[in-house]
């Protein structure tokens, strides 16, 4: 159970960050510019380069959904993306400090508090507007943003979160507890729609993606 204490504004930037729906294979060379029909008089629309992910590449660790609802992206999700015909831009982007991605042709894309179809939806109607003729984009989670641990642990830090990881399952990968520490609450920093959350926790509350974990010390 937990007792929440406090929702402050402010703007919470985490680092880093798995596994992407599968699709059927990407076209290459001749077979690109037979899959694009004949380009606007108006637009030059461009291909690019070789391709660097192909749907279904990747069979990293299973990225999981907020259970509270839409799972919203944040800094250090790792998203897979793939335009048809497009290779160069199909790749692994990382969401940085400042909620965005960057994407070949259309530079920077706020990724923060999008779901993966929103984002899906912004970097078709960008693409669209100037340089790929009906542009087929799919955006997938293929890691969700790690955790924090900070306090009382053997090594506090940054790890990748597990699906359904509770306090103690954070302690343990931390390490385990110092001799000083604390087993009995804790506190679990969250970001919620633009606030942060603290919460007083026990150590079987189930974390999510981005949240950080303190240990406190214990008092004699």
């Amino acid at each position: 159970m937990s007792l929440r204490l406090s929702c402050v504004p402010m703007a919470f930037a985490l680092l880093l960050g798995g596994c992407a729906s599968g699709h059927g294979p990407a076209p290459f060379g001749e077979d690109v510019r037979a899959a694009i029909s004949e380009p606007d008089a108006r637009v030059e629309y461009v291909t690019w380069g070789e391709p660097t992910v192909q749907p279904g590449d990747f069979a990293g660790p299973q990225a999981v959904a907020d259970s509270d609802g839409p799972y919203l992206l944040d800094t250090g999700d790792r998203l897979r993306i793939f335009v048809y015909g497009q290779p160069n831009l199909s790749r692994i982007y990382v969401v940085d400090h400042a909620g965005r991605i960057s994407v070949p042709l259309i530079g920077n894309v706020s990724a923060r508090g999008l779901t993966t179809d929103g984002l899906t939806r912004v970097i078709t109607r960008r693409l669209g507007a100037e340089y790929v003729r009906d542009p087929q984009v799919t955006v997938d989670l293929q890691q969700n943003r790690p955790f924090f641990i900070l306090g009382e642990v053997r090594n506090a830090g940054q790890f990748p979160y597990v699906s359904g990881m509770t306090v103690e399952t954070a302690i343990a990968i931390a390490g385990g507890y110092s001799e000083r520490a604390s087993t009995r609450t804790f506190r679990v920093t969250r970001r919620i729609n633009g606030l942060v959350e603290q919460l007083e926790t026990s150590a079987d509350y189930v974390l999510k993606p981005g949240d950080t974990v303190f240990v406190y010390e214990r008092f004699f």
